[in-house]
């Protein structure tokens, strides 16, 4: 027996002393020729530049992970791949109830995931700037919490959630893509808050267009000095990621969490989504709080889930409600539908855009639905420059970046602040130049005559959108982000639906606009839209 003790310590003492098995390293390599054969891109904004991120280091991003990861095998991913990967929420929760997933080993699953594409030189889409270093411990945690209390298989408990890297968070920098941000630290947004109240895990932020794409013009969709060039997984470097939440679309379409939060000012979720084929909310303005989220415009701004399916959009987004006193905008709203009620499209009025018919999709779509039972208006407004458009985001931003850095501890307190820090080394800074934000800098526009322009907007957006009434509609359809100016001044809801995919394999998109306060609406007719043509495919190479 003696014997038996001193085997069981010797054991115990190899199996500690044992060096832990190295993750592969992250390893930045010659892009030269990359660069040069993007050059021959048909697309100006995909000649790129740069791809890979000059100043951060997935290594380290991964470092608190190492033992974790290596002790998970790829025979135990591929075990518990079919409970996770394309799966709903309800799905993911019952497979946890089930004893196939624990909350701990879904979050090991996205860690490992990411891992495994982001250190692969021909697969990485560099999507992730940051991860949550006590991700694991929580997710532990919430494992413990489970097995005392009843987990509602409709919850964001426990889900791994990716978050754009302009929304405020503790544990990780606030970078809004920009290296004048680097070393944001922060509290806790808003909306993170409710996320976590629900009892959500914070599993990191996203790359995204530099500054939510109000900082270059005509640069690449997805690029950012800090994260590098977003990929899109359905063709790298050959679709467009769409942006400013390019990131958020990435890894939701690769499946690097259960879902992911992005931003809106005017088609930052809607671009995105339709290009990387997943389900985005942009809510009407006010919905959802702003506060603590880097801003373009407190006039037209806002967060919204990023899904891979309708179900998973109506539960994030019910997580994130909540009115916040400090945001001026912020609203309450008086009818919140508990479940999904999955209406059927037969009877709904539905308007249609004349002059996208030519989109054999779309059309073919559009027959579609017809046939399912709906009333089809077809539309033709009398289209606007919408005047001004530019110069409410100029105005806006020069009053609400500022506001916001005064919060930070961060040296720029201003635009021209961080035109004069790019300045100091643009080559990584800025390499696309900073034309909008030195646009920013000389519009003169006084705050009265802004107030004008925002009316004059507001009202040029309701007009267009004059058929809700006068057809009484349930919505109306659109491609991808194609009507998404006319919804931002507005301030009408947008909601995003895979669509199908061109011959060339790039998605596209149904979008359904909506009425003030009518998400839980639209969230209804996407579902029973995706029910009637379930579209989405999990990119190719990422299965």
């Amino acid at each position: 027996m003696k014997n038996y003790y001193l085997l069981l310590i010797l054991l115990w003492f190899i199996a500690c002393t044992q060096p832990v098995k190295e993750l592969k390293s992250f390893k930045k390599y010659d892009e030269t020729s990359e660069i040069a054969l993007q050059k021959e891109h048909e697309n100006a904004r995909m000649q790129f530049k740069l791809i890979q991120s000059k100043v951060l280091d997935m290594n380290e991003v991964f470092m608190p992970f190492q033992q974790e990861l290596s002790n998970f095998a790829e025979d135990e991913y591929q075990k518990i791949s079919p409970f996770i990967l394309e799966k709903t929420i309800p799905s993911i929760q019952q497979s946890i109830k089930d004893g196939n997933l624990s909350y701990e080993k879904l979050t090991l699953f996205y860690l490992y995931r990411i891992h495994k594409f982001e250190s692969n030189s021909t697969k990485y889409l560099n999507a992730i700037i940051s991860l949550n270093p006590s991700i694991l411990d929580e997710a532990k945690a919430k494992d413990v919490y489970a097995k005392k209390n009843k987990i509602d298989n409709e919850s964001v408990f426990g889900m791994p959630i990716l978050l754009k890297d302009n929304i405020n968070t503790q544990k990780m920098p606030t970078t809004a893509g920009a290296l004048a941000l680097q070393n944001n630290n922060t509290q806790d947004a808003f909306i993170v808050k409710q996320l976590k109240k629900e009892g959500a895990l914070i599993l990191g932020k996203v790359n995204l267009s530099e500054w939510a794409y109000y900082f270059c013009s005509g640069c690449p969709l997805g690029y950012s000095s800090v994260g590098g060039q977003t990929l899109n997984p359905y063709g790298r470097k050959i679709f467009e990621t769409g942006g400013s939440s390019a990131g958020s679309g990435v890894a939701t379409a690769a499946n690097y969490a259960v879902a992911t939060i992005g931003t809106e000012t005017a088609g930052s979720i809607t671009s995105p989504s339709s290009l990387n084929s997943v389900v985005g909310l942009k809510p009407t303005i006010g919905v959802l709080s702003r506060g603590g989220i880097v801003p373009i415009s407190s006039t037209l701004d806002t967060p919204g889930p990023m899904t891979k399916n309708v179900t998973d959009n109506f539960i994030l987004f019910k997580a994130l409600l909540g009115c916040d006193v400090q945001d001026e905008k912020s609203i309450e709203l008086s009818d919140i539908d508990t479940s999904l009620k999955e209406t059927s499209l037969k009877g709904k009025r539905l308007g249609v855009f004349t002059s996208l018919l030519t989109d054999s999709i779309y059309k073919k779509t559009i027959t579609n639905i017809k046939n399912a039972g709906v009333e089809i208006i077809e539309i033709s407004p009398s289209q606007t420059s919408l005047k001004g458009f530019l110069t409410l985001l100029n105005i806006d931003m020069k009053h609400d970046l500022p506001a916001y850095l005064e919060s930070t501890k961060m040296s720029v307190k201003s635009v021209n602040d961080v035109i004069v820090f790019n300045k100091k080394d643009s080559l990584v800074r800025a390499p696309y130049g900073q034309q909008l934000f030195e646009g920013i800098v000389n519009d003169s526009t006084s705050i009265a005559q802004l107030t004008v322009i925002k009316n004059q907007l507001k009202n040029e957006g309701i007009t267009y959108f004059n058929a809700f009434k006068a057809h009484s509609l349930d919505a109306i359809l659109s491609i991808n982000n194609y009507h998404a100016a006319y919804s931002a001044v507005a301030e009408y809801p947008n909601l995003t639906v895979p669509m199908g995919y061109k011959n060339n394999g790039e998605p596209i998109s149904l979008t359904f606009i909506g009425l003030p306060q009518s998400e839980f609406k639209l969230l209804s007719l996407a579902k029973a839209y995706e029910t009637l043509q379930p579209i989405r495919k999990l990119p190719e190479n990422y299965k």
